[in-house]
């Protein structure tokens, strides 16, 4: 599934949201919701951001979301990516430098559609 198929769907989680204006899981949690999509900030470290509700897990979602964007190191996505699955998600978005070969093998043994890109990029070119 390509990056444009993704963004034409409306409901997201950002694992790795932040608080921190510097980081990317603020700017992009910050990016998808001004571009009028349904964001979940994935966190166990924040209770809400930006007056949000924050999710310790995808587990904890009250719903599927379409697509799950990883903010986090790869070591930490292996859990994520196995709850995914478990949760019935089917699309993972990577960022750069949150996957590797490991990662996108798991994900494909679970059935799960992945894209490799930088999603604050994309929603740029879509423009």
């Amino acid at each position: 599934m390509k990056e444009k198929e993704l963004l034409k769907m409306k409901t997201w989680a950002v694992v790795g949201a932040s608080e921190n204006r510097d980081k990317y899981g603020y700017k992009i949690f910050k990016k998808l919701k001004s571009n009028g999509y349904t964001v979940y900030p994935v966190n166990p470290n924040y209770e809400q951001i930006e007056g949000e509700k924050c999710y310790a897990s995808v587990l904890d979602l009250p719903e599927v979301p379409d697509v799950v964007d990883m903010v986090v190191a790869p070591k930490h996505g292996m859990k994520v990516i196995e709850e995914a699955a478990e949760k019935g998600i089917k699309n993972i978005w990577f960022q750069p430098g949150t996957f590797n070969d490991e990662i996108i093998k798991l994900a494909e043994e679970k059935g799960l559609n992945t894209v490799q890109a930088c999603v604050l990029v994309e929603l740029n070119a879509n423009k």
